[in-house]
């Protein structure tokens, strides 16, 4: 009840929303804490899903790590078959398509490395992308919290174990009292 003191009314859907919720025009409606509206996934990522949004990026770049040095080892075999005798070297094409795979796992590694670094700043300022971009976050008032009371509210527990495991549901975690005027 204290927290509904300080909800305001969406002027897009009119509903009543709570403070640091935005209305997404893709999905036509507020989003608590929302950080972005993600294409990749088609949704939304707000409080609900934004620990989903960032195991995503993190096993996607483990992902793309484990490609780079399976194509380096796969690449490293073929040099010698290559030089050796190039009539046993029946796949040729398999050493372009090792290049192009190499290059596309560069590519995804490092996009993605920098929207997973970007997420993490986000959650030690406690800082959505779009209170980034509208500079409403530069409010005084607002007690900083410690990194990993952020990192344990986007997660759902505070087992940190816990964080990087899927299979799993979200409990969102009872916010202290001098913070509950900011959830």
């Amino acid at each position: 009840l204290l927290e509904r003191e300080h909800w305001e009314l969406c002027n897009k859907c009119n509903m009543m929303r709570p403070k640091r919720s935005h209305h997404c025009s893709r999905c036509g409606h507020c989003v608590r804490r929302m950080d972005h509206h993600c294409p990749w996934i088609n949704n939304c990522v707000g409080e609900d899903n934004h620990w989903l949004f960032l195991q995503l990026c993190f096993y996607t770049q483990i992902l793309s790590c484990y490609t780079l040095i399976l194509d380096f080892c796969h690449y490293y075999y073929f040099l010698p078959l290559k030089k050796e005798n190039w009539d046993v070297f029946v796949f040729r094409h398999e050493l372009a398509v090792l290049r192009i795979s190499a290059f596309m796992g560069l590519i995804i590694l490092c996009g993605i490395s920098r929207l997973f670094y970007t997420q993490l700043m986000g959650i030690f300022t406690d800082t959505t992308s779009i209170e980034k971009m509208s500079n409403c976050c530069e409010d005084i008032s607002r007690p900083r919290k410690p990194w990993q009371q952020t990192f344990s509210e986007v997660f759902g527990t505070h087992w940190k174990i816990l964080w990087f495991i899927p299979f799993r549901q979200r409990q969102p975690l009872r916010v202290p009292y001098h913070f509950a005027n900011h959830v």
